[in-house]
């Protein structure tokens, strides 16, 4: 069997006949809120070293900090960006980290109950918490702010409910597998 390098690090932790049916991130809102605040402060510092430039020589000190602080903004966003929370036909998978990956996984048979939180404003903006209770040792994956929680507490409970009808083990529906003493006989 020769092996094929999968497309992303996601891509690498599905078992075989594992599916993704959803995948999101935290919500842009989240990401804007803390970059927001870094790109105001890095242009007010800039925008003074300029101004100040002309009369104080070390000014060139200011843009370098204004460009630390964009810096810390590229890394809020990666952060943000290699944050995911995928619901697969046999689990729930939360990834996180851009240079160090960290997994937690809940097998869909071992979810017992999910728990989901809209404030107002979430409502509005289409995110929320999702919190997962199921019957490992750890008990509960929290996650917060994510876009979409309706849909992902909607997918993942369909797909929990197919993986005990017998259904969607391999991506295929349950009326549509081949019965197997049928095919032995």
């Amino acid at each position: 069997e020769s092996q094929i390098m999968p497309k992303s690090y996601l891509d690498s932790l599905l078992g075989k006949d594992e599916l993704i049916h959803f995948i999101t991130r935290q919500h842009w809102l989240l990401l804007l809120r803390a970059n927001g605040i870094e790109v105001l402060v890095a242009a007010g510092i800039a925008v003074a070293s300029v101004v100040v430039g002309a009369i104080y020589p070390l000014a060139f000190v200011g843009i370098a900090l204004a460009l630390g602080i964009l810096g810390l903004g590229v890394g809020d966003f990666l952060n943000w960006w290699h944050r995911q929370y995928v619901v697969t036909n046999r689990r729930v998978i939360q990834i996180y980290g851009v240079f160090n990956k960290n997994v937690i996984d809940s097998s869909l048979e071992k979810v017992n109950d999910v728990k989901m939180e809209q404030s107002f404003l979430g409502r509005m903006f289409n995110y929320g918490d999702i919190e997962i209770l199921t019957a490992s040792e750890l008990g509960v994956n929290l996650f917060q702010r994510i876009s979409d929680p309706i849909q992902f507490k909607t997918i993942m409970l369909d797909a929990k409910a197919r993986l005990g009808e017998g259904g969607d083990v391999a991506g295929v529906a349950p009326g549509k597998r081949e019965d197997v003493p049928g095919m032995i006989a």
